[in-house]
């Protein structure tokens, strides 16, 4: 298979081809589920996992990382959207910041990997071992003390209001430190063109934490706005020749399905059990990719 050959390093391309595609739909249908359920997309899992452990070039698997947080958002958004979970109003400034810096990060990353693979390896092994330790010292509130919005925050209207089944009642939120949130979201979206990873990782902690969204508002915003950023990103990946349908195919399909379960699981599950599954996985990943940086 001569589109294999060309993704695969040589001392593993062992296995048959056609087992690599169904070995990928079954990773990211897990990876759709929890991702969505998490609020990080699907790039940050799927690109750590998937370099360590799938014989494909780093290039080839950061540009379906993107591809990968943009079809899990882009299958999660409707039902989010009509729950009223996710905010179209704050998620479009969020997402038309970071989607901009994306562009410079996608960029930058080419670059970095034409100079050595490596140090694109290892610097993705330490990004995801920083997430984890971020993802550990913050304590995620469900429904952050905000006594009232800012006047930027009211300029946006960044502010509604839900209905929580947990409590059987409408919440009604707004958010607070608007202006350091979205010089915030610009590192988010250099890293997350970078490295292909999405910008969910981040988007829920610095909605929750920073800015006062509620939890579940804070995951489904961040799920839903993956689908502007990492378009963007991914577009500079698919121009380079980055993108191959052998590994894009069975992933989008897996991701999709997944996360479509997983957005109608959200408001049935508890988000610590599915933040602390997260962790681990990431935890393993962040490792391996940090040994392959240095060739081990």
């Amino acid at each position: 298979m001569p589109v294999i050959a060309l993704a695969a390093e040589q001392n593993k391309a062992k296995i048959v081809w056609w087992v690599w595609p169904i070995l990928l739909f079954v990773t990211t249908f897990l990876i759709g589920i929890f991702g969505v359920m998490a609020g990080i997309g699907g790039g940050v899992l799927f690109v750590p996992l998937v370099s360590s452990f799938f014989p494909f070039h780093i290039d080839f698997i950061r540009g379906a990382g993107l591809m990968i947080a943009l079809g899990s958002s882009l299958a999660a958004a409707p039902v989010l959207l009509r729950r009223n979970f996710a905010s179209l109003k704050l998620a479009i400034p969020v997402a038309l910041i970071a989607s901009a810096f994306s562009i410079i990060g996608a960029f930058g990353g080419l670059w970095l990997s034409r100079l050595n693979p490596a140090y694109i390896q290892g610097s993705l092994g330490v990004l995801i071992l920083l997430i984890v330790i971020v993802m550990l010292i913050s304590k995620s509130a469900s429904y952050p003390e905000v006594k009232a919005g800012n006047s930027f925050a009211q300029a946006l209207q960044l502010n509604g209001v839900y209905f929580e089944p947990t409590l059987n009642r409408e919440v009604e939120w707004t958010v607070h430190r608007t202006l350091a949130g979205l010089l915030v979201f610009c590192l988010v979206g250099f890293l997350a063109g970078m490295f292909g990873l999405g910008a969910g990782w981040a988007n829920v902690p610095v909605l929750n934490l920073l800015m006062g969204a509620p939890l579940k508002v804070a995951v489904a915003t961040s799920s839903f706005s993956l689908s502007i950023t990492d378009t963007t990103a991914a577009w500079i990946y698919f121009n380079q020749g980055a993108v191959l349908p052998i590994i894009i195919i069975p992933s989008m399909a897996g991701v999709m399905i997944g996360a479509n379960i997983g957005s109608r699981l959200l408001p049935k599950v508890n988000p610590a059990m599915i933040r602390n599954m997260v962790i681990g996985v990431l935890l393993l990943a962040g490792i391996r990719s940090l040994l392959k940086g240095f060739g081990i």
